[in-house]
């Protein structure tokens, strides 16, 4: 394969194949149009009876998008930046409404992008390599594709915590979550990648006999932590309940709210809160673009980038600087509708 994203139809399975291992995958325009034409040429082809995304390589699933391109872009004029998020949400949005079922295989890191491209899954497999994360926060994004819609409908308040603290999960907690349906060891998979090719409508009989165990979720312990510190509207408050409480998990959540975006931090809030008040997918991406549009261009994503990628010195100097700076005003604007024209829509797909 030489192509940064390899489609093609086994058997009758059509198969996506992330292949840019040198960037862990990380998605780019191109690479989401690509599978955009694939899933819509397989949509009505009886021939395609089940679709796999997996990726090449042992390295990771999918990192995320192409975080330098959006950088560049954003301190420019922004509009690559927008025509990515345009295409990529259109590809998160097709996903989320296929009819046929698509199954995922997240054997390695599953975060930004890989998470949108996975979380629309029927089927989302976890092996003991995939480490999951949103972890936007810490560059001045906001947790995009699709997080608006998936995060708040998680257990509790633990899209909460995990789109502000940016936390990462292995396999046995993203299953208790329901973020993973299935769970094997890495070293079965080629196997049973090969046996849901010769058979793909036997696809719950081969997930229960490659089925392990992932173990005992460390996260359980502190599932009530989760829902009575996180479950605040104000991200000062939630800072406030973490400091108060005097425990040691609370004080690292704390200490790690501490080193994000406090920009990032209240738009992710504002974004769950809002997401889970909406009852359309399609609503929840055309209010994530509107965001995206703007924060590309707004300085936190641009030190974020140049702090945590660039340089890699891992000290970002956010502006504003602490959460009570960042203003509603500041949030309004850049949840604000877009210009007539400027909107973010769904392909229309004809039945």
């Amino acid at each position: 394969m030489t192509d940064d994203v390899h489609t093609r139809i086994e058997g009758r399975v059509g198969r996506i194949t992330l292949n840019r291992p040198g960037a862990l995958h990380a998605l780019t325009t191109a690479m989401c149009a690509k599978m955009t034409e694939a899933l819509l040429a397989w949509r009505t082809d009886p021939a395609v009876e089940l679709v796999l995304i997996d990726h090449s390589g042992e390295r990771g699933f999918c990192a995320g998008g192409d975080i330098r391109m959006l950088a560049e872009s954003g301190a420019l004029d922004g509009k690559a930046a927008r025509a990515f998020f345009h295409t990529e949400y259109r590809l998160n949005h097709l996903l989320f409404v296929y009819a046929k079922p698509v199954v995922a295989v997240m054997d390695g890191v599953t975060m930004g992008g890989g998470v949108g491209l996975s979380a629309p899954a029927r089927y989302r497999i976890a092996t003991e390599r995939t480490t999951y994360a949103m972890p936007e926060t810490g560059i001045g994004l906001f947790p995009d594709v699709g997080g608006g819609w998936f995060l708040p409908r998680l257990p509790g308040q633990t899209g909460a915590w995990l789109a502000t603290t940016g936390a990462r999960l292995k396999a046995a907690d993203m299953l208790l979550l329901g973020i993973a349906t299935d769970y094997m060891e890495s070293a079965r998979v080629a196997d049973f990648k090969a046996a849901l090719v010769a058979d793909p409508g036997a696809v719950e009989t081969l997930l229960t006999e490659y089925e392990a165990d992932a173990g005992r979720p460390p996260l359980a312990e502190h599932r009530e932590d989760i829902d009575r510190l996180f479950d605040h509207g104000r991200a000062e408050d939630i800072v406030a309940a973490l400091q108060a409480d005097g425990g040691e998990w609370a004080a690292a959540q704390a200490a790690t709210l501490a080193t994000k975006s406090p920009q990032t931090i209240k738009v992710a809030l504002r974004q769950l809160r809002t997401g889970a008040t909406l009852s359309d997918f399609a609503e929840n991406m055309a209010m994530e673009y509107r965001i995206g549009a703007r924060v590309v261009r707004l300085p936190d994503f641009i030190e974020g980038v140049r702090a945590v990628i660039v340089d890699k010195d891992g000290a970002p100097r956010w502006d504003p600087p602490t959460l009570e700076a960042v203003t509603t005003q500041r949030l309004d604007d850049i949840f604000a509708h877009l210009p007539a024209g400027e909107e973010w829509t769904p392909l229309e797909i004809k039945p």
